[in-house]
């Protein structure tokens, strides 16, 4: 059992991280902004141009992919600890496809403005959950392989819509489709940051106090239920809060993949199962990821953008490797 004193210090380590990694995104871009000026212009100061720039277009596009990284990183830790699979991710039960679908569907439709499209992608996630969790249930409970493979059905489901309503979708629209689908925080803003903010908050604080449970839950269901945790009750509320959070990040950025998957493994090889350490590490460790993927996204080939989620996936996918490699060396 890991100390409380060594998860304190662990956990400052990650906030030192993540502030730095905060600083270097507000400070780089195509406007740059020294470090010593900083301050001075979040406090309202400074040159007039500097200040917009940085308050109204960078600032709200760190906060968001603070947010959204931290989201999705938690969902992962929760929905791996519900499948009791360490390659589970928030992905794989399909919210993003049903997500996706409602932006997509709304994009077509031209409902693009007053903040349309992160309602429409959040309707289908929502859809989704409530489509698995209905069909995944078997004699008015949860079995994690039934749940799996109700995701898998679904996510394939709505992959094949999404690919018909490509295939029908004209230019102009296919271009802001295929922008939103490979992650796009640039409409960040700061009504859409507390918006995000509210609700990820909100099963943030939902998750965090179920660590004793998900702790017992991964070592069976039946050690579980023995030692007083009622698992049914305890498998739906993680489902239903990680799908949630794992919609309204997908609403505000789009698809964004690996964060969810490689975050919280790389979390648990570096500091072990438990559950007290393993969620805020996870939730730290996201946040700092995303912000510095997109910092990469808007910078490495300025003043053109990539989509963030190519940068996840070119810095993910090989990382990923090397640690199952590690992983399967130590067996």
């Amino acid at each position: 059992m890991i100390s409380c004193g060594r998860i304190f210090r662990i956990l400052c380590l990650l906030l030192i991280l993540l502030a730095g990694v905060v600083l270097l995104a507000l400070q780089v871009g195509a406007v740059t902004v020294p470090l010593g000026l900083l301050p001075r212009i979040l406090a309202g100061g400074g040159e007039e141009t500097t200040r917009a720039v940085l308050l109204t277009l960078r600032l709200p596009r760190v906060l968001m992919a603070g947010i959204v990284g931290a989201a999705l990183s938690l969902s992962g830790a929760v929905f791996q600890a519900l499948l009791g699979n360490p390659l589970a991710e928030p992905y794989l039960l399909g919210v993003s496809s049903g997500s996706a679908l409602g932006a997509i569907l709304a994009l077509m439709a031209g409902l693009r403005a007053g903040g349309f499209l992160p309602f429409a992608a959040f309707a289908g996630g929502l859809t989704t959950v409530l489509l698995v969790y209905l069909l995944g249930r078997r004699e008015g409970r949860l079995e994690p392989s039934t749940l799996l493979l109700t995701g898998v059905m679904i996510s394939a489901f709505f992959g094949a819509a999404i690919l018909f309503l490509l295939s029908v979708a004209s230019p102009y629209e296919l271009g802001g489709i295929l922008s939103w689908m490979m992650g796009d925080l640039s409409r960040a803003d700061m009504a859409t940051v507390r918006v995000a903010a509210i609700y990820c908050g909100g099963g943030t604080l939902l998750l965090l106090p179920r660590f004793r449970e998900m702790n017992l839950l991964s070592l069976g269901e039946e050690t579980a239920l023995n030692l007083g945790v009622r698992v049914d009750r305890l498998k739906v509320l993680l489902f239903v809060a990680a799908s949630l959070m794992t919609g309204i990040s997908v609403a505000f950025s789009g698809l964004i993949g690996f964060v969810g998957l490689l975050v919280p493994h790389v979390a648990r090889l570096l500091f072990g199962g438990d559950h007290r350490l393993l969620l805020p590490a996870s939730i730290l460790l996201g946040a700092a990821l995303l912000i510095l993927s997109d910092t990469l996204a808007r910078t490495i080939i300025a003043p053109a953008e990539l989509p963030v989620g190519v940068i996840t996936a070119f810095l993910g996918a090989p990382l990923f490797v090397v640690l199952l490699k590690r992983q399967g060396g130590r067996r």
